[in-house]
């Protein structure tokens, strides 16, 4: 990978880490509002169950987004976390903070699909 590919993809990743970063602000969506009527109990509760799967989501990207930078600072970037092999540069293009290459991270995703566990990764 170039320098000039490298620090593409290291911009991509500041900005998604900032973009990331901008999102939490709206804990509002946290708030426990009473109600008296059932329905708006059950709407408000829907709406906090979407904003913490929504928190959690972009906490989750937001940490690799930052494991990524931290790849690039030490030149780690582009290689699969488990078998060491190059990460193809379209998927690098699409997911700037992917860790793994296709193969391993669908076997990671198959095997999460018939455990119902995130299944972790070698190192």
């Amino acid at each position: 990978m170039t320098k000039t590919e490298l620090n593409a993809f290291r911009r991509a990743l500041l900005n998604r880490q900032e973009e990331l970063g901008n999102g939490y602000g709206g804990r509002e969506a946290f708030a426990v509002e009473t109600s008296a009527d059932e329905l708006d109990r059950i709407q408000h509760a829907a709406a906090r169950d979407y904003a913490m799967g929504t928190l959690e989501r972009a906490s989750n990207q937001l940490r690799e987004v930052r494991s990524a930078l931290d790849r690039v600072r030490t030149g780690q970037f582009g290689i699969c976390l488990n078998c060491g092999a190059i990460i193809n540069a379209n998927r690098l293009a699409a997911a700037p903070w992917a860790s793994f290459c296709i193969v391993c991270q669908q076997t990671a995703d198959n095997a999460d699909r018939e455990t119902g566990t995130p299944v972790l990764m070698a190192a």
